[in-house]
Parts: structure tokens; sequence; C-alpha cells
């Protein structure tokens, strides 16, 4: 089945009322608590604040204002632009971004050992922009695509909202209804292989900044398999484990726990795949701790990844065993159009929708109440989403 009417219909309607439906309990096995996916907000008593400047970015930075270019300046980060805050911070991170981005695509592109990657780039007329950086129809992927991008702008209050995970007041001193202007840079990912037993991986990294010098780092790396392989797990999450316990021993017990709370399918009640790191509103350290933690991160997403499709991308398969994957590509499309807080954001700050939509898998397959035999390696994936397991 294509990816058509009925879910952009689906995506209209959660758009409408923030892209979040009732929170619901979810269970982890092993333990004696139940992770909730309601976030507590503080409650709204500002009655007066500051109003946008007359020349602050419009709220909807516009479909159509990205003007396609050759090639990006050297940097797309400008100093002046934006909210004021922390230039040298940005520029740094644009470029850890920018050196990430060719890196990974080299190396999943030789991984593929067949098709290359396709760069396309733009900017905006308000300042920052993007490299969008695309494989398809490759030997190993069907699709893989890297996006940088660099945005000012301005949003409502409630988008913000909406694009932090813990209700962290991100508007403070802005009047009711003000927009509230803004800078972010983030290098995102979505890799899927054509073979079954090879996994769908995603990355995000980003910085954020809005008026007033409020500052934070978010980001992560999840996988998402078809099947349950308890070695490629070790390997994901032991590597990202040890980065965790470099930075902070509590970091990955934190942020593996985080994971599994995001990526849930809530309306299902599993998780898209089987989780990795997630970090959101992270700035109680100094800035170049946040910084030297995403950066190790994101330069260890091939050593994490890579193996992983080495060593499966030849693998047999039978018909049913695509269909099953196709299947799970259907639900991983239904968690980034209805949940995912990057789609979201994008697509209520007016986004360029291409960048948006990278994530989306080329082909897709929802079955009619479709339920594993018991027993099965279908069944033991769905418990695994059903109920989170600790890999390493």
């Amino acid at each position: 089945m294509k990816i058509g009417t009925a879910l952009v219909a689906l995506l209209s309607t959660l758009v409408a009322t923030n892209g979040f439906a009732t929170p619901r309990a979810f269970a982890v096995r092993g333990g004696n608590s139940r992770l909730s996916m309601s976030t507590t907000e503080k409650e709204d008593t500002k009655t007066e604040g500051k109003k946008a400047g007359k020349d602050a970015p419009p709220v909807n930075i516009g479909w159509d204002s990205h003007k396609p270019v050759e090639s990006v300046p050297d940097s797309l980060v400008r100093e002046g632009d934006g909210p004021d805050g922390n230039y040298p911070m940005r520029s740094k991170f644009e470029k850890m971004c920018r050196d990430a981005q060719i890196s990974i695509t080299k190396a999943i592109q030789e991984i593929d050992g067949e098709a290359e990657f396709k760069e396309d780039a733009w900017v905006r007329a308000n300042g920052g922009g993007g490299m969008s950086r695309v494989l398809s129809g490759g030997k190993v992927f069907e699709k893989a695509g890297v996006n940088l991008s660099v945005v000012y702008g301005s949003m409502p209050q409630e988008a913000l909202q909406a694009a932090t995970e813990r209700g962290v007041d991100r508007a403070k001193g802005m009047a009711p209804g003000e927009r509230v202007p803004f800078f972010a840079c983030g290098l995102s990912s979505v890799m899927h292989p054509k073979n079954p037993h090879c996994p769908t991986m995603h990355f995000n990294y980003r910085y954020f900044e809005t008026d007033g010098g409020v500052w934070w780092f978010g980001g992560g790396t999840d996988i998402t398999p078809s099947y349950v392989n308890e070695k490629d797990m070790k390997h994901f999450h032991g590597t990202y484990k040890e980065i965790c316990d470099k930075h902070d021993p509590e970091y990955y017990k934190e942020f593996k726990a985080w994971a599994d709370r995001y990526f849930v399918i809530q309306h299902r009640n599993e998780t898209r795949g089987f989780g990795g790191i997630f970090f959101d509103d992270q700035n109680n350290k100094d800035p170049d701790e946040h910084f030297a933690f995403s950066e190790e991160c994101l330069n260890s997403v091939v050593k994490a990844y890579g193996p992983i499709i080495e060593e499966h991308k030849d693998d047999p398969y039978t018909q049913k065993e695509k269909e099953w994957q196709l299947m799970r590509r259907g639900r991983y499309v239904e968690f980034n159009l209805v949940y995912d807080r990057g789609t979201v954001f994008g697509l209520k700050t007016g986004g360029r929708i291409e960048s948006i939509l990278m994530s989306l898998p080329e082909t897709a397959r929802w079955e009619y109440d479709h339920q594993p035999e018991p027993g099965t390696p279908e069944a033991d994936f769905i418990d695994a989403c059903k109920f989170p397991r600790n890999w390493v």
C-alpha cells in the first residue's frame, strides 16, 4: 500500500491539535514501574511580557521561501541574525554537522557500493538554509538521507512547546500570544536498507536558542529492526553506552529510558523499534560539555550502525520476511507523521517539505488487523516493542 491521502488527512487532523494524542501508560518488562508518556507542563500565569520586534521573521517561514542554490556559503550562521545569543556555539555546531554529513554519507555510500548520494542546497531570504544528501535505489539501501538545516525564524509559543520534551518554558518573558524568535541548527538522518535483516537507523542532533538567551541541546540515535538480533542490539546499544559512560555515568540509563518513552506509537501501544538514546532540553552544564557529548555521539553513528549492515546486507530472506519488513515500515510512517517532534515542528514553522518528509521510506505496507502467529520471530519482535528490553 502506498503512503497516501488517508495518512495525510490523519496528519492534518493531528497537527491541528498539536500532533499529540492522549498519553498512555507504557509497561517496561523487568521493572516495577510504568513509564508515563505524559510530561508536566508549567501553568502559564504570564499576563504581560515583551513582544517580538517589528522586523522579526514571520511565524510561518513559508513553504516557498527556500531558494535552491548551486552551493551554500561557507557558513549559514551570520552574527546579527536571529535572537541575541551564543554566536560562536552556533558556528561551531554548524561546522560539526557539516563535517559529520560528509563523513557519514561517504561511509554509507561505500557500504552500499553502487548508488551515490545526491546533494541539493537552499537558502532563505531571512537567513539560514541547508543541504540535503539523499541516496536512493542502491544495492543495499532503498533510501538514505542526511539533512543539514540552519533555521532563523519565529514561531507560536505552542509550537515551541511541542518542540521540547518536558514542558520547559522556552518563551520566558514573552507576552501571551506573541511569536518567539529562535535559531536552530541540526543534522538529521534516516536510512532504510532493502534487506529485512538490516535495521533502519535514525539520528538527529540539534542546538536551539530562543529570544532572551535561552539555549539547549537535543538529539539521539535509535535503531528500528524488523527482527530481534541480540548480538546486533548489544553492539548498537553498547557503542552508545560507552560514550554515555564517558561523559556522565547516569546518561545511558536516563537517555535509553527516554528513547523508550519517546519512540512510542501511542495508538498501538508499542515502540517504533528498539530505541537507543534520546535527550532533549540539555542545558544544565557548560555548553561546551553538552557540545562534546553531541559531537562524540554524532561521530559514532557509523561505528554503531555500519558493522550491522555489513553483517546482514547479503542475508537470504523470504517474501514473508520482506512483507513483514514493509508492515514495520508502515508503523515507522505512523510514528513520524503523527508523533515525531521534528516533523510537527517543521510543518508548523513552514520548513522545507522535501527535507521534513525525507525520513519516510519509499515503500510500506498496511494489512488489516495483522497479528503474528504466537511463537514466531515476528511475535517475539512485537513483544520487544511492547516491553522494551535491556540490551546491555
